[in-house]
């Protein structure tokens, strides 16, 4: 296969993908903080990313790094799966076992093969305006996230909770979007005693109807 070719291979996976997800080509780059200009040349076919920005770019677009670099040889990424939506969750019960799904939702096939995924009906306006009220929000299952990601947490054993997850020098917070709630500040021997766990992080938030 030719240059010209790998990079229209790319160019066209990377255009289809930003309309899936309906991200901007200056909102992306802003993401990745590259200039607009560079990622606008990988768009156009004019030149090809360094493969450690292409696993980001993969990250970034929820998709894996062959769904950027290989030609699609079928509709799959047309496909969608069905994932539960839930309306709480809790310690010790998996997301499968849970008999509360109050809906489903479909995420593309390129997000599933990610990951774990479910969702979560969101309750109250502690992370408006950006997540209000009656939102679902789509989680990947991990245990761990980076700091300004969006996760969702177990605190000892209640409920879980959306919020922002900063790292600091000796354990966490949780803070809200709305400004009139307070952060929740953990050291690490609270981490442990309370406990405090990060079950997923939130990869999409859909607007109620």
């Amino acid at each position: 296969m030719s240059d010209s070719e790998v990079k229209q291979i790319f160019s066209s996976n990377l255009r289809r993908l930003l309309d899936t997800y309906q991200h901007s080509q200056k909102e992306a780059a802003a993401a990745l903080g590259i200039a607009s200009q560079t990622f606008n040349n990988w768009c156009k076919g004019n030149s090809i990313p360094s493969i450690d920005m292409i696993d980001k770019i993969a990250d970034y677009l929820h998709c894996t790094r062959s769904d950027l670099i290989e030609r699609p040889s079928s509709s799959s990424w047309r496909m969608s799966v069905s994932i539960p939506v839930v309306g709480r969750v809790a310690a010790g019960v998996p997301i499968d076992a849970i008999e509360e799904i109050i809906d489903r939702e479909d995420i593309p096939s390129t997000l599933a093969k990610t990951g774990d995924f479910f969702g979560l009906r969101i309750k109250g306006d502690s992370m408006s305006p950006r997540i209000m009220d009656g939102d679902t929000v789509i989680v990947r299952r991990q245990d761990d996230a980076e700091s300004d990601e969006i996760v969702i947490a177990l605190i000892n054993g209640h409920d879980g909770v959306c919020k922002k997850l900063k790292k600091i020098n000796n354990g966490i917070m949780l803070i809200s979007l709305n400004p009139q709630y307070d952060p929740m500040v953990f050291d690490y021997s609270e981490i442990d005693s309370i406990p405090v766990k990060i079950i997923g992080r939130v990869v999409e938030v859909r607007g109620k109807l």
